[in-house]
């Protein structure tokens, strides 16, 4: 059983090599200072925690292949972002965009920062 879980892991990559834009920069310092900002902005699927600019799992290598090979053709940040989150959800954004779906992440802190509020000013009522 324990050798099943840990296995899982080292099933997660495959044994081709990396995408040729995974690890070389663009020759442009321009469009690589574009692709690194836009990388560090999209999360990595494998890694959750991580952005594809710091994580090395493939896929997170595939994506910045991705992003790099679309920025040296002249798509923009935004264009590619959009196209990201078209393909995978909203949630590969450390942004994300105001809408239906994530009404909920952007309204939370509020909701919650106004309950305490409410907390401490009742709590304060009492005392007097």
């Amino acid at each position: 059983m324990a050798l099943a879980l840990g296995s899982t892991a080292a099933l997660a990559d495959s044994n081709r090599p990396p995408a040729p834009y995974a690890y070389k920069q663009l020759s442009d310092p321009t469009k690589e200072a574009q692709a690194t900002e836009l990388m560090a902005e999209l999360r990595c699927l494998v890694c959750q925690g991580q952005s594809i600019h710091d994580s090395d799992a493939e896929m997170a290598g595939d994506m910045r292949h991705l992003v790099r090979t679309r920025i040296e053709a002249g798509e923009s940040p935004d264009q590619i972002r959009s196209f990201l989150i078209e393909r995978y959800g909203s949630w590969v954004s450390y942004q994300p965009r105001l809408d239906r779906d994530t009404l909920v992440l952007w309204l939370a802190p509020l909701l919650l920062l106004a309950g305490g509020a409410f907390l401490v000013l009742r709590r304060l009522k009492v005392r007097r």
